[in-house]
């Protein structure tokens, strides 16, 4: 079997010295691509922390953040539904679009987040605070999910570095199913924990 490589995979299946630098340039890109991502969700937490700020009541409340990350959650994964659907049907240009918006999603998902979680931390905090009620356990579960979302973020941004070397193409789109598929199971974790939070915030 010979390895010919296709309109879009460029030298990426070339065994050698050829075939690293397509790989090389992947990995260059994945760095570049997650740092970027994970800086502006620094920036989007700092920046609504600095206009926003923390509410002064004392009184446990649900976050309306969270309202906003459900959606941007709901809007990431309709977004990689359809790059699936076009790097299936060989759109690569809008393949790649759909996979750049659903980056600045989960940029802007974990910014939220964060500014959420730090809403929810009280300005004074205390030993038996942080062993009682149900603070921690809110705070536990939210940082549960947006660690499970990070690694959901970096596959995400490895997905993109691979797309943007024409590492997939109608034939081989494995990676990119998977990608969505851990972002619509998160989706519904979050519902569960959603649904959790409501009880707990009554």
């Amino acid at each position: 079997m010979t390895n010919v490589p296709s309109t879009f995979t460029g030298d990426y299946w070339r065994p050698g010295v050829a075939g690293g630098s397509g790989r090389i340039r992947a990995a260059r890109r994945f760095f570049v691509i997650a740092v970027s991502v994970l800086a502006g969700a620094s920036l989007v937490a700092a920046g609504l922390a600095g206009l926003i700020g923390r509410s002064s009541s004392l009184d446990l409340r649900f976050p309306p953040a969270f309202v906003a990350t459900t959606l941007l959650l709901g809007v990431g994964s309709g977004l990689l539904e359809q790059a699936r659907q076009a790097i299936r049907r060989e759109q690569q240009p809008l393949f790649r679009r759909r996979l750049t918006a659903a980056l600045v999603a989960a940029g802007l998902f974990m910014g939220v987040q964060t500014y959420a979680l730090w809403t929810i931390l009280p300005a004074q905090r205390s030993a038996d605070l942080a062993t009682t009620g149900v603070v921690p356990f809110v705070v536990m579960l939210a940082t549960l999910h947006g660690l499970h979302f990070l690694v959901a973020t970096l596959f995400l941004s490895y997905v993109a570095a691979q797309a943007s070397v024409g590492r997939y193409d109608h034939e081989y789109h494995w990676g990119v199913t998977v990608c969505a598929w851990f972002w619509h199971v998160l989706g519904i974790v979050w519902l569960g924990i959603l649904a959790v939070y409501l009880i707990a915030f009554r």
